[in-house]
C-alpha cells in the first residue's frame, strides 16, 4: 500500500473518490458526479491537495488537505474529507494516510491540522484522541454563499 497526491483525473478515479465519499457523508450521494474542472482546480493548486491511499491500482481512501492563512497562526493545514473504505477498516490505511497528513502539512510549513469531526462518528473521534489530536468544545457555523 502506497500514499501519493493525486496527480490526474480519470473518470474512474472521479467515480471511486465519489463513492468513498458517499461512505464518509449521506449528503455526497445527492450532489451527482465530482466534475472534471474541481478535480484539475486541485491538482493545480499549491495550497490544496487529495491524497490518495491505494494497493494493487485500487484506491482505499483519501484526505483532502487545504493550507489556511491567518494572522494569528500563520500557516496551518485543514483536513476536509479524510474516508477509507468501509470494508478495510482497521487495516492501517488512516494511520498511513493520517502519517501522510502530518508530513504534507509540514512540508507546507503548517503549525497544526485542524478539522471537524460530526456527532455519531464515535470511531473516528477515537482514531483521532489514539493519534495525540486535541479535542475542543466549539461550535462549527456554516453559512451558505448563494
Amino acid at each position: 500500500m502506497k500514499v501519493t497526491t493525486l496527480k490526474e483525473y480519470t473518470p474512474e478515479t472521479a467515480n471511486r473518490i465519489r463513492e468513498l465519499l458517499i461512505q464518509l457523508s449521506r449528503s455526497g450521494k445527492d450532489r451527482g458526479e465530482i466534475p472534471e474542472e474541481w478535480f484539475k482546480e486541485l491538482i493545480a493548486s499549491p495550497y490544496h491537495d487529495m491524497l490518495i491511499a491505494e494497493e494493487d491500482g485500487q484506491i482505499l481512501g483519501i484526505a483532502t488537505l487545504s493550507v489556511k492563512m491567518g494572522p494569528i497562526t500563520r500557516k496551518n493545514s485543514y483536513l476536509e474529507d479524510f474516508v477509507t473504505d468501509s470494508s478495510i477498516r482497521g487495516k492501517g490505511i488512516g494511520s498511513a494516510l493520517w502519517d501522510a497528513m502530518l508530513d504534507w502539512s509540514k512540508e507546507k510549513g503548517c503549525k497544526c491540522l485542524e478539522f471537524t469531526c460530526g456527532n455519531g462518528r464515535e470511531a473516528a473521534q477515537e482514531f483521532y484522541k489514539k493519534k495525540g489530536a486535541s479535542v475542543y468544545d466549539t461550535n462549527f457555523f456554516r453559512k451558505e454563499i448563494e
